[in-house]
């Protein structure tokens, strides 16, 4: 079974193939991403028109290098996904409507992707996780807590009252005049920084309810920037490296309170499991990492070319629903927002 995935959700124009073999086996025959980070650098962040034209011109040439990368003709597939949502809404009608075309074109059945629904399952494409699971789903625009019961059944545990962690990230970053995009350049300045200079706010940390809260933890660095400017080199390292670390005390403060939501819920948990753009931020890994052994559980994380948006996570949430017979029709719809946990509920399945 062979599914072609598309996503330009926000600044990646990206296709894949994905497989599923008679052994059971997943592999991904095929992964072509092209970044628009260049054309987005000089706004410090992405620009909805520039971003969808930019999918026009690319989102062919990306679906042909998809197929001959696998060796593959558009005939050799058994369906079409394309994210459908949430999203920069020009940038996911290219993608959709792209498509729509190639199922119309090659009788193909249709499956419009929940976006977020594939971050939260690509556990399951590397490393063939069981239901139910706990994820943490961390990106530029998502900061949430979900129960994972099976394709199309998620519970929301929590998650973000005002800003995303890759959002606050990208703020600081502009904040602290670095380079676009903001997540890995807070990052590498952090690696070079002493965590211990600034004691920033820890928000919310010890409340039971699993939410976040990052835009006072963003307003005190800014405030300590502007006391102690003109910044020098040493002094943008030690805040990014005290801002890196009070978002790592954060995010596992707040999962181990999803933890005990999770089970509260009577959901035992497999797996923790950290999901999303954020992902890839080696120091938040490394703080899940130490929680979910002290939890007593494995923690996956995608590979880091499958943190970011990429058509192969598209392509596996397309073939999970494509076994269960969860297909679209051609009026499927571009979303802007679309919440996980509005999905329709179906029955874990058998991993």
């Amino acid at each position: 079974m062979r599914v072609l995935g598309i996503e330009t959700t926000c600044d990646e124009t990206a296709a894949a193939i994905v497989s599923v073999e008679r052994s059971g086996e997943s592999k991904i025959l095929s992964n072509e991403v092209l970044s628009q980070i260049a054309a987005h650098a000089a706004y410090g962040g992405v620009v909805p028109e520039i971003a969808a034209r930019a999918h026009v011109e690319a989102i062919d040439r990306i679906i042909a290098r998809a197929f001959a990368s696998a060796g593959l003709k558009p005939g050799d597939i058994d369906a079409v996904a394309a994210a459908a949502g949430p999203g920069l809404v020009g940038g996911v009608m290219v993608g959709l409507t792209a498509g729509k075309a190639i199922a119309l074109a090659t009788g193909k059945p249709f499956i419009a992707v929940n976006h977020l629904e594939a971050h939260a399952l690509t556990a399951r494409l590397t490393d063939d996780l069981a239901f139910p699971y706990l994820l943490l789903l961390v990106s530029g625009g998502h900061t949430q807590l979900l129960a994972v019961r099976g394709v199309g059944d998620y519970l929301k545990l929590g998650g973000t009252i005002d800003d995303a962690v890759g959002e606050a990230f990208d703020k600081i970053a502009k904040m602290l005049a670095l380079p676009y995009p903001g997540g890995p350049s807070v990052e590498r300045e952090a690696a070079k920084g002493d965590p211990e200079r600034f004691d920033f706010p820890r928000p919310l940390q010890g409340r039971a309810n699993p939410d976040f809260s990052l835009s006072g933890l963003k307003t005190a660095v800014r405030l300590v920037a502007e006391r102690i400017a003109p910044l020098s080199d040493n002094d943008v390292a030690d805040l990014c490296a005290s801002f890196q670390a009070a978002i790592v005390d954060v995010m596992v403060d707040r999962t181990r309170a999803g933890l005990r939501a999770c089970r509260d819920a009577g959901i035992t948990p497999s797996t923790l499991v950290v999901a999303g753009g954020v992902a890839a931020n080696q120091a938040i890994r490394g703080g899940l990492m130490r929680l979910a052994t002290e939890a007593g559980l494995p923690m996956v994380a995608p590979p880091l070319e499958l943190c970011g948006d990429n058509g192969a996570m598209i392509a596996w949430a397309g073939l999970e629903r494509l076994r269960l017979g969860l297909v679209d029709d051609m009026a499927a719809v571009a979303r802007p927002r679309w919440p996980l946990d509005a999905l329709s509920p179906k029955p874990a399945t058998a991993a």
